[in-house]
């Protein structure tokens, strides 16, 4: 059976140039960007550090770490950051119940690629306990072959989350494809060397051109033609 899998792989990346995709959590699979900002502001304003919306739409789709250093324009102590770590990850969890919803065209895209056996594998700044809890709440923890949590590597732009999912879905980089909705998460699988195709669920289009292709939402745009312009690229 490990022989034909392997032969199934080879095929797809002859014929579609993607033999596994990688999904960013947050703002790509699951609506909870605005969870997010009320659990960073509830924190934040605790330590007194100034935060609003606009510093949120720079800083979203990175992890604590990185998040805190933007913010404070060093590296944050190693105590603020426990408390980040544990205080607003768990308020984060205690209000995520009925606060999350798959984005639109997200169904689809899981289905389809499933009927393809093409492995799916999420790639995600958050921690570990944050991504099963998503994921559960959705739903569609099934359609996952695997999940990597970047909460204690380096951060996106940082390319490590990527790296270890591609070596989870045992393929090279060059034939994974990530689907991401931050500047940072889209320099990132650049720098792994991925195809990268970016929804602007989160953020304007125009901060987006890095990615191999921009799309305003997954909804009513077919995998096929993905794979399609991806394999003219």
């Amino acid at each position: 059976m490990g022989k034909l899998y392997h032969t199934a792989q080879w095929y797809n990346w002859r014929m579609t140039k993607i033999a596994a995709i990688l999904w960013d959590m947050d703002g790509v699979l699951a609506d909870t960007k605005s969870l997010h900002y009320e659990t960073w502001k509830l924190l934040l304003d605790t330590q007194g550090i100034p935060f609003d919306a606009e510093q949120f739409d720079r800083v979203f789709g990175r992890n604590n770490h990185s998040t805190l250093e933007m913010l404070l324009g060093r590296p944050p102590s190693p105590s603020l950051l426990q408390i980040v770590d544990q205080v607003k990850e768990e308020t984060f969890r205690r209000m995520l119940p009925g606060r999350v919803r798959l984005l639109p065209g997200v169904l689809s895209w899981l289905e389809d690629i499933q009927e393809r056996n093409l492995p799916q594998v999420v790639a995600s700044s958050a921690p570990a306990e944050n991504i099963t809890a998503v994921l559960d709440s959705l739903g569609i923890a099934n359609f996952f072959t695997d999940w990597v949590s970047g909460h204690a590597m380096p951060g996106k732009p940082e390319p490590d989350v990527f790296l270890e999912a591609a070596r989870r879905a045992g393929c090279p980089p060059a034939v994974c494809l990530v689907i991401e909705d931050a500047p940072a998460g889209i320099t990132a699988a650049r720098r792994a060397g991925m195809t990268c195709l970016a929804v602007a669920n989160t953020h304007a289009p125009d901060l987006l051109g890095e990615a191999t292709i921009v799309l305003p939402s997954l909804e009513g745009v077919s995998v096929d033609s993905i794979l399609a312009q991806v394999r003219d690229v």
